[in-house]
Parts: structure tokens; sequence; C-alpha cells
């Protein structure tokens, strides 16, 4: 079984092998077929995040739906994530790990976040997250009780179980740009 940095290792040169454009259209489509999720439609509130540039691209995505819909995303608060409401471009700050994140007062009442969009280096078919090591959504995780959708490009995808432990958090659904994959 491979270990976790050589997976984030062998995940990460095959992001290298696609074009900033590639990721963008792969992103679309895999985004695309979220938006007709039906939580999704349901959803008053949303869990997301603002993509790093290899990750599936949802800066589009934050700005098309926030006009609908609450918009929640994570801001780094030391070893934790704090939640915070998307309320545009223009309340956006540079953090510590050069993601954009909202500026403003963090959301204390969790229970109307109604779906939950979470990245990862990795996903396989039994719903395991690989993510980048500080496990700040696995933290986060433990305190939230909502559906929980991955979403990776297919390349991401492993097909073999990844290594998990207890405090991993495994995902309801997993999603890549082909579709539902667990």
């Amino acid at each position: 079984m491979n270990n976790k940095q050589s997976i984030r290792t062998e995940i990460a040169l095959k992001k290298k092998q696609h074009t900033k454009e590639e990721l963008h259209r792969l992103s679309d489509l895999l985004l695309s077929r979220l938006e007709k999720h039906p939580l999704f439609q349901a959803a008053r509130a949303v869990l997301l995040y603002y993509s790093l540039p290899d990750e599936v691209q949802t800066h589009e995505f934050v700005e098309k739906w926030s006009k609908e819909k609450d918009i929640i995303l994570p801001v780094v608060k030391g070893d934790e994530l704090e939640l915070r409401k998307y309320t545009g471009n223009a309340n956006l700050t540079t953090g510590g790990f050069h993601i954009k994140e909202p500026t403003g007062l963090s959301l204390t009442d969790l229970s109307s976040i109604g779906l939950a969009f979470i990245p990862g280096v990795s996903f396989d078919r039994q719903g395991n997250r690989l993510g980048r090591g500080k496990g700040y959504y696995d933290r986060l995780l433990h305190n939230l009780s909502l559906y929980k959708i991955g979403i990776c490009f297919q390349f991401q995808l492993y097909e073999t179980p990844l290594p998990a432990n207890e405090q991993d958090i495994p995902m309801d659904e997993v999603w890549t740009e082909n579709g539902r994959m667990h």
C-alpha cells in the first residue's frame, strides 16, 4: 500500500500533465453536473471552498450561486477552519496558504448548512479522502453533521483504497467530471 505522501506526489505529477485551461474546462463540467444534484438544489446554504490553482476551480461557481444561496467558505485560524459567509469578491483577503478567504464574522449557527463540497488531493471509491496533510477538513468535519460530497478530477480518483484512520472523515459521495464515483 502506498503511503499518503507518495500518493500526494503521484497526484501532483498527474496535475502537471494538464494545462490550466484543461483544469478549468473539467471543473466547469463537474460543477455543472453538481448544480443539478437534488441536495444542492434544495440547500439554502452550501459549504464550498475558494480553490487553489490545482484544485477543481470554484471561483465562478461561488460567485454565480452566491446570488441565490448562502455560500459558506472556510478560513484558516491557527489549526482550525472557521466558517464565514461569502459576501463578494471585494470582501476576500489572502490567507496564510495563499487562499482567498472571506472577511467578516465567523458563522455561529452551522445548522443552516445543507451540503458541503469538499476538496481533496485524492478520493477513492469508498469515499475516503486524502487531503494535503494538515488535517484541517477532518477537524472541521468532526464538528459538522452534514452531507459531504468530495470533488476532484477523474485523474485524482484512486482505484485502490486510500490509507485511512479514525481521524479521517469519509465522504457521502465522490464526484469527478465523469459523474458520481461513490
